[in-house]
């Protein structure tokens, strides 16, 4: 598998080493990916992933894994987690009606 994460689909870069004489030499800046299992309060299940230790920071920032899903904007986000926010809004909105028609 490739070193990608799959939430925001940050992936390696290439560049270049320069050293003190400027001579260039073609080298790649990877991507530190981490499998971490996440448990989502809306959907009730556990999801593991693997994903960038800056995607974690951001997750830990917003408060939550699903915090974290239904904030993300449809451009930085990979395919699998675009088809996650649609879930987890349909999820949310039908539990939202679920406890307004009890009451």
């Amino acid at each position: 598998m490739s070193r990608k994460c799959q939430l925001s689909g940050v992936s390696n870069m290439s560049g270049n080493n320069v050293s003190h004489s400027n001579r260039k030499t073609k080298r790649k800046f990877k991507v530190n990916v981490k499998h971490v299992s996440f448990w989502s309060n809306i959907e009730r299940k556990h999801y593991n992933l693997k994903i960038s230790t800056k995607t974690l920071r951001t997750i830990d920032k917003l408060g939550g894994f699903d915090n974290y899903i239904l904030s993300l904007s449809s451009f930085k986000a990979t395919d699998f987690a675009k088809n996650l926010k649609k879930r987890f809004i349909k999820r949310n909105v039908s539990q939202i009606n679920s406890t307004s028609s009890v009451i």
